[in-house]
């Protein structure tokens, strides 16, 4: 199994990106897919999450801007993010489960697939 995500860049607060997270292996099937981030010396941090069968979970910070989805037929999830932040420069991952329920989407150790960071820097 492996996720690779796309679609990080420099913009200006305000602006907009979209993450792409295609997710590949025979038989694939995650359950959910969640996006995560992690600022420069601080902790990783749950951003969104979304299932296979259409539920959705976001942190407070970005509830409003970012939104989730995902193409459940081409394992693709991606992350629009709208009015962008400089507090929201950090490495963005994705990752996949098979396996949990919604509830337990923002905790990091419920996925057992992660792709590798791809860099959001939003100036002033």
């Amino acid at each position: 199994v492996q996720l690779q995500a796309s679609g990080g860049g420099s913009v200006t607060a305000g602006d907009s990106l979209r993450l792409s997270c295609a997710a590949s292996g025979v038989g694939f099937r995650p359950r959910a897919m969640g996006w995560f981030r992690q600022a420069p010396g601080e902790g990783r941090e749950f951003v969104a999450a979304r299932t296979r069968s259409g539920g959705s979970l976001y942190s407070d910070s970005v509830k409003g801007r970012f939104t989730v989805s995902w193409d459940t037929a081409k394992n693709t999830a991606s992350l629009q993010m709208n009015s962008l932040k400089p507090e929201d420069t950090a490495v963005y991952f994705c990752a996949a489960t098979i396996r949990g329920i919604l509830s337990a989407y923002r905790n990091d150790a419920a996925y057992e697939y992660w792709g590798q960071g791809t860099q959001v820097t939003v100036s002033s």
